[in-house]
């Protein structure tokens, strides 16, 4: 139907834009604030009155109105705000912390404060029922017990609920008989996980299952609240929702889960449907609003993540693919003495940027209008305190020449108003370049031939920028671009996704028996499309099925078809994405996915363009590139179709303003598109000098380590192994020519100040390189830290002079490299030779040629080889994979600025953290601390500081001597734990590289504990007395008091199954927090496997996993809780364990108390209990059970003080 008029309304978060589409075709826009209760009590509503043109006491005439169809950010903002429905979390017996606990990550790898994402329920109710991963029932459902449960639940209050059994994703009857006994109670929202996300892995489908019924109750409300206003005398227009997933659905039918990306969603279809009518089929998204920017990739696809975070929250549903990064309009700007910063933090709407009237600070826009790119007689006049006020262009002069004399005298670089404004701009492009690298380049996007689809307020101001620094030539920018997300909910087709879960092995067979499971789904959607009103005509029905290999957790989702077709397809894409295949791997069918679509009808709008007047506004001063010049600013809607618009120039329209850059020039074409294209080649070549400055500085910062992150997504992506691809045990960084640390990625505090020691081996052993090789070693007493930590080194060589230029590492943690025990980490080792092979500078490549040959043989000789060299060697790939993609994205640095800028800006990024930890040390007074160990050795250190320089000694001496167990740990793990905990002090995003150590005078006693000499043991060194490192070096310090101090090792095995995990514990509190429960600390951050896949994977089961109430130390600050995680095995095993902390408890500090020590505990299947010593072997059999208590962390200052 369009013989009515048609709303299309993206509500944010600050404005609400509307799109209506009259009767005629006509496209009318509307933009308000979203909140104004003085004025309206609902934006939407009130938009669609203001578009009608009704007084305060006129009725909608509903009659005129066809369709409502809206995109909200009701549920992301209760989400954010943790405003939603109290809901109750109801799971199996043993697991209402699983969804706490979650993979024990923590979100930033060196806060001291661990602030850990709220959980969104207000209670659990743990149930006696439980299903192992093949069906069978364990343990009966307890229904009584759980109508009693649920029956108080409904007594205090609750009325919804979110039900979540272990398996019960595939085996649905318990949580199906929870569900009807909650809607008997009469529970208004009843969430349940297989109808939610019926897929494997507890902790994301938990997570979506509890979102959904923590904001489901919301958006009904302001469902109805809406509807109420748009329904009289039974007449009402169809309203309709955006889904995340790029599709709408009836109001009625919109759920939490669906509503998180709503808007946003909405803009990536406004993207891609307006783009293909302007013939243009390969696009970057360029979404720049307020407070951030968002950005998208499409090639022909809708591009869908199944597992997003959301404000902390795992959701596992299909939404459009969207990265955000913190750089809008609002992005305020930052000097922190040597570098220019933009965001993450924003000024808003109130006050907003400085120029906004409202004494706000110095944002991104602010630097639009000093360069003149914003003209306050070209912006609306709604600004200062009264709301009539145009911008404000003396108070944002002042504060810039204010900031300008600052950095000028800080720095030594004379700087203007305008330089500072430039500056922070090319900053802000940098940061917003680099998210498109994610989306686009990093997933092997070449991106030179795509259109960056500019839209969104900011967009137009910084699209030629942005474009540049990517390569691209072609910019879109759609006459509606400012209310681009309204308009593609206008466009978008009504879709549903349903999951079902299948987990079978992939063949010609597996595929035939899916037929009446597609026939079920198929039958569903039909039915759902019905109800939704669409005509069998428009209706399609999408089948997709979600493959892997075996022992991967990393699933791709392709069409269905015949075997041959998906497995072809599977191989392409995995060869496309993780740049391997892998054919004797078995492929497992993980899940079936039918996607149901109600095509859109095709729109056709009336956009008459006004060329009755002279469409130059007039000519003003702005500055572009550097070069200030007379710049017409021109009125979009007035120029005649196919007038080149040569930059610089200015478009001024509505909604939007865009910035035509010197050497760009646009069109306008016949049906008022937008189409700015670059006149001459980018000058790749770029004329920063090699004096330093605060602009680049900040730039290189960041260019160093986006080098090194996309190192590390090509090793998780091309990895094998779970250790690296799943874990994420494994770091990757960048060094200069002789071995110094430049940039980090930050993966593994373990491996972050380590991995010099081993570049500097492969230097020191190899003065004879060749352009094309690559180097691989592990050995402790050579540069490495434990044997399973193996590091790829690759030279990087000037193609003019053939000298080495850089080198670039990848380490990662092999699950077995041999010795006496699978998983290489023996508890009981004394001699290295036990704990694996030792590889010790071996060419790895020559001349571009993977020696495989040659490392197998290695891998496969001597008493103890490797049990897995197929494994090792495919990890190996990958590595040198990382190491190549490092060294072209280096390559690629140098071409644009050349060699002499930028080994110059790595001495100058050294510098700047050298500073930030001088700036610390000057704080800080001498002190000293004793570490002990469970065994009676110590580590003993002192810091003596001299103020004058701002230097510090860090001296060892009285630490034990060397350890004739395995908790040596190698001279680089001491410079590993310095550098980590001085970084923690400097609590600043700082680059972590060499410089933070030239400050620090590090003196080890040698031979030690933390120096041992060959051919001591040195498994637990690494990750035990790394902790103890760490620990001791705070004790000094004073600012934090123990952590846990143990990573848990906790490995287990057998002939056909091998496992190895670290489990969280208590974070030590501070003078500030109290410490967090439940999540790893110090030098590890790796990732728990989730519970079900656990046990779908091995034969074993996760008893119970849940926080250790009251393990952390009492104080005026709480230390943290540590957890306790019980495994039962199912086939006899070897069990090693690696631990401390079992005798000696972490710390209080200032009068807190000490936490709990660990407790390793072995139940015996004929009842019989054994507490076992912190470092253990024990054989386990059918039946037997292993417990491990973790510590809790230490409390801060006397426990009166709370009182």
């Amino acid at each position: 139907m369009t013989n009515g008029w048609n709303f299309w309304i993206d509500r944010g978060g600050t404005f609400t834009d509307i799109v209506g589409r009259t009767p005629d075709g006509t496209l009318v826009t509307h933009k308000l604030l979203s909140d104004n209760p003085r004025h309206y009590p609902d934006a939407a509503v009130q938009g669609i009155r203001d578009l009608l043109d009704l007084n305060d006491d006129q009725a909608i005439p509903l009659d005129q109105i066809d369709t409502v169809k809206m995109g909200t950010t009701v549920a992301t903002n209760a989400l954010l705000e943790r405003q939603g429905e109290p809901t109750l979390f109801v799971t199996t017996a043993g697991f209402a912390d699983v969804l706490r606990i979650g993979y024990q990550t923590r979100p930033d790898l060196f806060a001291l404060d661990i602030d850990l994402p709220e959980m969104l329920y207000t209670d659990v109710l743990e149930i006696k029922e439980r299903v192992n991963a093949d069906g069978e029932v364990l343990v009966e459902l307890d229904e009584q017990a759980a109508r009693q449960g649920l029956q108080q639940a409904r007594t205090n209050g609750f009325n919804s609920v979110a039900i979540v059994l272990l398996h019960g994703y595939r085996h649905t009857d318990h949580e199906s008989r929870l569900a009807h006994i909650a809607r008997e109670l009469g529970f208004e929202q009843i969430s349940v996980s297989h109808e939610v996300s019926a897929l494997m892995k507890i902790v994301p489908r938990g997570d979506t299952t509890v979102v959904d019924a923590y904001l489901s109750p919301i958006l009904r409300r302001y469902v109805a609240q809406v509807d109420e206003q748009l329904r009289h005398d039974q007449h009402s227009p169809r309203l309709m929702f955006m889904q995340s997933n790029g599709g709408l659905t009836d109001a009625y039918a919109f759920q939490g889960k669906d509503a998180l990306l709503s808007g946003p969603a909405g803009g990536v279809v406004g993207m891609v449907r307006t783009a293909e009518n302007a013939d243009l089929r390969k696009l970057i998204g360029f979404d720049m609003g307020g407070t951030s920017t968002d950005v998208s990739h499409y090639a022909g696809e809708f591009e869908r993540a199944y597992e997003t975070e959301v404000a902390g929250i795992r959701v596992r549903s299909p939404m459009m693919d969207i990265h955000t990064v913190a750089a809008g309009g609002g992005s305020i700007l930052h000097f922190d003495g040597s570098r220019l910063r933009v965001g993450p933090d924003s000024a808003g709407a109130d006050p907003g940027p400085a120029s906004y009237g409202n004494d706000g600070p110095l944002a991104i826009t602010d630097c639009n209008v000093i360069l003149g790119k914003l003209r306050p007689e070209f912006f609306p006049s709604v600004f200062g305190t009264d709301g009539k006020q145009p911008l404000d262009l003396e108070a944002t002069t002042t504060a810039f020449q204010a900031l300008a004399k600052q950095i000028s005298a800080e720095t030594g670089t004379p700087q203007t108003e305008t330089t500072v404004a430039q500056g922070f701009l090319d900053v802000a492009a940098d940061n917003m370049a680099n998210a498109i690298k994610k989306i686009s380049i990093e997933r092997g996007h070449d991106v030179s031939d795509y259109a960056l689809v500019c839209f969104g307020g900011a967009g137009g101001q910084h699209a030629c920028m942005v474009a540049d620094r990517l390569g691209i030539e072609n910019i879109y920018v759609h006459p509606h671009a400012g209310v681009l997300s309204a308009l593609g909910i206008g466009l978008a087709d009504i879709r549903n996704i349903r999951d079902r879960a299948v987990e079978q092995e992939l063949s010609p067979e597996t595929l035939r028996e899916l037929e009446p499971q597609w026939a079920e789904l198929e039958h569903n959607g039909n039915e759902y499309l019905l109800n939704e009103g669409v005509e069998p005509s428009a209706r399609e029905l999408r089948r997709r099925v979600s493959l892997r290999y075996r022992g991967s957790d990393t699933a791709l989702t392709i069409p269905s078809g015949t075997f041959d077709q998906v497995l072809h397809e599977f191989e392409a894409q995995h060869s496309a994405r993780f740049g391997f295949i892998s054919p004797q791997t078995t492929i497992i069918l993980e899940s079936i996915q039918l996607e149901a679509i109600g095509a859109a009808e095709q729109l056709s709008f009336n956009d008459t363009l006004d060329d009755s007047t002279d469409p130059l506004l007039g000519t003003f001063p702005t500055t572009m590139a550097g070069t200030t010049a007379d710049t017409p600013f021109i009125d979009r809607q007035r120029v005649v179709p196919d007038t080149p618009i040569v930059g610089p120039a200015v478009l001024v329209e509505p909604n939007a303003t865009t910035v035509i850059e010197p050497n760009w020039e646009g069109r306008i074409t016949a049906n008022g598109d937008l189409v700015i294209q670059r006149t001459s080649p980018h000058t790749p070549k770029s004329a920063v000098g090699t004096d330093v400055n605060p602009v680049q500085l900040e730039i290189f910062n960041n260019l160093f380590m986006n080098v090194a992150e996309q190192m590390g997504v090509v090793l998780e992506n091309t990895a094998v192994s779970v250790n690296i691809k799943e874990r994420l045990d494994f770091s990757c960084a960048i060094f200069d020519p002789t071995g110094e640390l430049i940039a980090n990625a930050p993966h593994l505090p373990i491996h972050l100040g380590s991995m010099s020691e081993a570049i500097k081996s492969v230097i020191a052993n190899n003065p004879e390189m060749s352009p094309g090789d690559a180097y691989v070693l592990n050995a402790p007493y050579n540069g490495g830290t434990h044997l399973p930590d193996i590091t790829v080194v690759k030279p990087i060589f000037d193609e003019t002079t053939q000298k080495r230029i850089f080198y670039v590492a990848a380490r990662g943690h092999h699950s077995d490299i041999g010795g006496i025990v699978p998983g290489s980490a023996p508890a009981d080792s004394t001699t290295i030779d036990q704990e694996g092979l030792v590889l010790d500078n071996v060419l790895l490549v020559q001349d571009d040629r993977f020696l495989e040959k040659e490392i197998r043989n290695i891998l496969t000789r001597g008493p103890w080889p490797a049990r897995n060299p197929d494994q090792n060697i495919a990890d190996l790939k990958a590595q040198v994979a990382a190491c190549e993609r490092g060294a072209s994205e280096l390559k690629r640095v140098i071409t644009h600025y050349g060699l002499d800028v930028v080994h110059a800006y790595m001495n100058h990024v050294m510098e700047n953290a050298e500073e930030s930890v001088r700036r610390v040390i000057a704080a800080l007074t001498d002190c000293e601390f004793v570490g002990e160990m469970d065994d009676g050795h110590q580590i003993a250190v002192s810091i003596q500081v001299n103020l004058e320089e701002r230097s510090a000694v860090i001296d060892f001496s009285g630490t034990s001597g060397q350890h004739p167990g395995n908790f040596n740990a190698p001279k680089a793990v001491c410079r590993s734990a310095v550098l980590y905990v001085f970084r923690c002090m400097v609590n600043d995003t700082i680059p972590l590289n060499a410089g933070c150590l030239i400050p620090l005078d590090i003196k080890i006693p040698d031979p030690s504990l933390i120096s041992p000499h060959p051919p001591a043991a040195v498994i637990a060194g690494n990750v035990e007395t790394s902790q103890l490192l760490v620990d001791t070096l705070f004790g000094a310090l004073g600012v934090v008091a123990g952590s846990q101090g143990t990573m848990n090792n906790f490995i287990w095995g057998n002939d056909e199954h091998q496992y190895y995990e670290t489990i969280c514990g208590g974070a030590g509190a501070t003078p500030t927090s109290d410490g967090a429960s439940a999540v790893h600390t110090h030098m590890t951050n790796t990732r728990l496997t989730d519970p079900e896949i656990l046990e779908w994977r091995h034969p074993v089961r996760v008893e119970h996993f849940k926080v250790r109430q009251n393990s952390g130390g009492q104080g005026a600050q709480r230390g943290g809780d540590g957890v306790v995680r019980r495994l039962r095995f199912l086939e006899p095993m070897t069990v090693n364990v690696l631990s401390s902390r079992r005798k000696i408890a972490p710390f209080g500090a200032q009068g807190g108390e000490d936490g709990l020590v660990g407790i390793n505990r072995l139940l015996r299947a004929d009842g019989s209990t054994e507490e076992l010593p912190g470092s253990t072997r024990v054989e386990v059999l059918v039946g037997d059970c292993f417990e491990i208590e973790t510590p809790g962390g230490g409390g801060f200052g006397a426990f009166e003080q709370a009182k």
